[in-house]
């Protein structure tokens, strides 16, 4: 696991390096008086938000890891997960996005009559393209998570730890992510989504950091 996170903390760093090396340079403002006509201008027009709703619309498949954080790590293993996606513009630099991911999570406490839980993962939120960080984006949104335990014997979950899971579990919360894509070509967009989320379940609040990979294709 050491060797993968590695990996995904230099690929972030990587990315996040070059976004700054490639933004403008803010210093250099334009003639006194371009600045002010383009000023006058940008105060005349006002912005219309039907000309970025839905101007553009992408679908996308990703595929990564989820690493259980806090006490959810000595009842959980690490999982692969795979999913899709809808981003679509909807405000001048912000984008929103629904994301659709399912994993195996397999469990790891003693006394569980089960050996993993199907988990499927529902989420919206909104994009922000930051300017002085193009093409890194930074979200946050809502979660719905969906489980049920893996298992056939229903006689098993009236015992023990577990007996909860006899029919679906359903459980809201939030994330946040950072958004790097690193490659465009011909209406194909490769990127690294890092994605921190916690659910609201109480006592104890679920944390999950989810890495991945992502291929996007413009469809509009």
């Amino acid at each position: 696991m050491k060797p993968i996170r590695t990996l995904f903390a230099a690929l972030l760093l990587a990315a996040v390096a070059w976004a700054q090396n490639s933004a403008p340079d803010s210093t250099q403002s334009p003639a006194p008086a371009v600045a002010k006509k383009l000023a006058a201008d940008s105060a005349k027009t006002p912005v219309d938000t039907l000309a970025y709703a839905f101007n553009k619309g992408y679908i996308s498949i990703e595929g990564g890891e989820m690493y259980p954080f806090g006490d959810l790590v000595e009842a959980v293993e690490n999982s692969f997960y795979g999913g899709v996606g809808f981003r679509y513009s909807y405000w001048p630099d912000f984008d929103g996005f629904v994301h659709f991911n399912y994993a195996y999570v397999k469990v790891r406490a003693e006394g569980i009559p089960f050996p993993g839980v199907h988990q499927f993962v529902g989420r919206i939120g909104l994009d922000w393209h930051w300017r002085l960080l193009r093409p890194l984006a930074i979200g946050a949104g809502f979660t719905c998570n969906w489980t049920r335990a893996d298992s056939d014997d229903e006689d098993k979950f009236y015992e023990g730890r577990g007996g909860m899971l006899l029919d679906n579990e359903t459980e809201f919360g939030w994330f946040a992510r950072v958004n790097m894509p690193f490659m465009n070509f011909k209406g194909y967009v490769a990127g690294l989504n890092v994605l921190w989320e916690q659910l609201w379940t109480l006592p104890e609040r679920s944390n999950t950091l989810t890495v991945g990979f992502y291929i996007e294709r413009r469809i509009w």
